[in-house]
């Protein structure tokens, strides 16, 4: 529940500290006080929309500060955890900045926040009913998200909304499909063209450069083998040949090595270049034998190097790459070839999506029928007690047959009511009297805040056009809503304001330059002259203060 409030610079106040307790608690005070700021503020700190005129006259920026208790609010405690805003205690700390030039601020238990985390936090705080709430009750939307809330309709609406996500995406696929099923079609043929082209080549991505490598040695085949042939020739076979030169001038160091030893190096350096003179002639030798003049070999790789360069050149690729491009164009083609692409595969699971869907959208029909009678009973038995006697409420649930998918179900709701009897059921839009619509929009709400569990509801005037007996009846409904959880009532009727467990009085305190307002919590003395000058306007009599100790008690 709400446990304090803090504002500063806003609208009219300038400063206020207050106190918020559970049970009933109603906030009276003169025509135009501002008992309605208050909630103003807490509707901002909950996500409402701000601009600069909500900052005092000629103070920089307007300052809310909420406390909650959400001791008992589950669901808070493990949104706050899910956004990694939890505190350290069971008090939840909202702040909301406004500056004069319109900018905003926002935190929760000190983290910054935007204002969809305020109201995501706020739906699970508080319920606001405001004295305007019949023009919403106008509304096709609001009418079926009233039922729904009574029906507490979240998980089916949940289910149905995906089962119409997922036929939604099957029926533009579908469609997408269809129409471009021609373009689809030729896509495919062109990847298995290419797909056939590309593994007729058989290529390697090492064989380009392998080939080029071929196609040199083959092109220039003769003049290697002559170089080599002559090699060996000078090298070993000739008269003389390095190899004999290289043996004589050994065999004369040999002679003259035991005379200096210091010829021992260069004679073992002359040997070894003797070997390997010997081994390069024997390598020119065979590399010359193994050269093969084959024309029909050379003309074979000109072609193939050929067919490569061409199909590179046709798909804009280097040669190593086209193995590569062949893989991408084969899985390219086995995705088309899928079941995203098959159109009558997609028709078939659409057909089932559709019928998927029916089902959550029946189901939901189904539970908004069983309470639209649920809460049509109550809010008619609500309007005898609020003085239309022989008046009957009632919620139409429809759906028909060639109704679109949509995804809040396939239902037409509608509120109707007849005010007097005897009169036929009409749509609410179509009720003339405002006093019976401000009726009849009250007694919809008070039945279905009896469903709400949230910790906090609170009551903008709702009471404005009734009087009498019938303004007692809204105040025993609203305490008895307080017996469980916290609510806040403006209210300008004291037979509504007599039955709140405490009361809060609005007033506006003018100074010389400025107008404030100030709201202070009343004793039970001063609430017996809040009461009566309620009740008896600006003289107040004995005969008003005795009425008013008699509401009182």
């Amino acid at each position: 529940m709400l446990t304090h409030i803090h504002i500063r610079d806003f609208a009219i106040i300038e400063a206020l500290d207050l106190e918020l307790y559970p049970g009933m608690t109603a906030l009276t005070g003169e025509t135009g006080a501002g008992k309605s700021i208050l909630l103003d503020a807490i509707g901002l700190v909950l996500g409402d929309k701000a601009d600069s005129s909500t900052v005092r006259h000629g103070a920089d920026k307007a300052e809310i500060t909420l406390s909650v208790d959400i001791t008992q609010t589950p669901s808070a405690r493990a949104w706050l955890e899910g956004q990694g805003m939890d505190g350290e205690d069971e008090t939840c700390i909202l702040r909301r900045l406004i500056t004069a030039n319109g900018k905003s601020r926002a935190w929760i238990n000190g983290s910054p926040a935007n204002l969809t985390q305020l109201r995501e936090l706020g739906e699970q705080l508080v319920d606001i009913h405001g004295q305007h709430e019949h023009q919403s009750l106008m509304k096709k939307d609001a009418q079926r998200d009233m039922l729904d809330a009574f029906a507490e309709n979240d998980g089916l609406l949940a289910n149905t909304r995906a089962a119409w996500k997922s036929w939604k995406q099957l029926h533009e696929r579908v469609t997408t499909l269809a129409s471009q099923n021609q373009q689809h079609q030729e896509r495919v043929d062109l990847l298995k063209f290419q797909v056939q082209e590309l593994g007729a080549l058989q290529l390697q991505a090492e064989e380009p450069e392998q080939l080029d490598e071929e196609l040199n040695r083959l092109a220039n085949a003769e003049q290697l083998r002559s170089t080599a042939a002559q090699g060996y020739d000078q090298l070993y076979d000739s008269e003389p040949s390095l190899y004999s030169t290289l043996g004589s001038l050994i065999h004369d160091l040999e002679t003259q090595v035991g005379i200096d030893a210091r010829l021992q190096t260069p004679l073992e350096l002359l040997t070894s270049a003797q070997i390997q003179v010997q081994e390069a002639a024997i390598e020119l030798r065979d590399y010359a034998e193994s050269l093969d003049l084959d024309p029909a070999r050379l003309q074979w790789v000109e072609n193939r190097i050929a067919d490569i360069r061409n199909l590179a050149r046709k798909y804009r690729v280097e040669p190593q790459e086209l193995p590569q491009r062949l893989t991408q164009i084969e899985a390219e083609l086995a995705q088309l070839g899928g079941g995203d692409y098959d159109l009558e595969a997609l028709e078939k699971q659409l057909l089932d999506a559709a019928a998927a869907y029916r089902k959550q959208a029946d189901t939901l029909s189904t539970a908004r029928s069983k309470a639209a009678k649920q809460l049509s009973t109550s809010v008619s038995k609500a309007m005898q007690e609020l003085g239309m006697q022989g008046g009957k409420f009632e919620i139409i649930v429809t759906q028909a047959p060639d109704a679109s998918f949509q995804t809040m179900g396939m239902d037409s709701i509608e509120f109707t009511v007849s005010a007097n009897p005897g009169q036929p059921l009409k749509p609410l839009m179509k009720v003339a009297s405002g006093g019976e619509l401000s009726r009849i929009s009250l007694a919809i709400q008070m039945i279905a805040a009896q469903k709400v569990t949230l910790p906090a509801l609170i009551f903008d005037e709702v009471d404005t056009g009734i009087g009498g007996g019938i303004a007692e009846v809204v105040g025993k409904q609203l305490r008895n809503l307080g017996t469980n959880r916290q609510v806040l009532c403006v209210t300008h009727l004291p037979q509504v304001a007599s039955q709140a467990h405490q009361q809060y009085k609005v007033t506006k305190i003018k100074g010389k330059e400025h107008t404030s307002t100030g709201i202070v919590q009343l004793t039970q003395e001063q609430r017996v002259e809040e009461i009566a000058r309620m009740i008896g306007g600006v003289e107040i009599t004995p005969a008003t203060r005795a009425l008013a100790e008699e509401m009182l008690g």
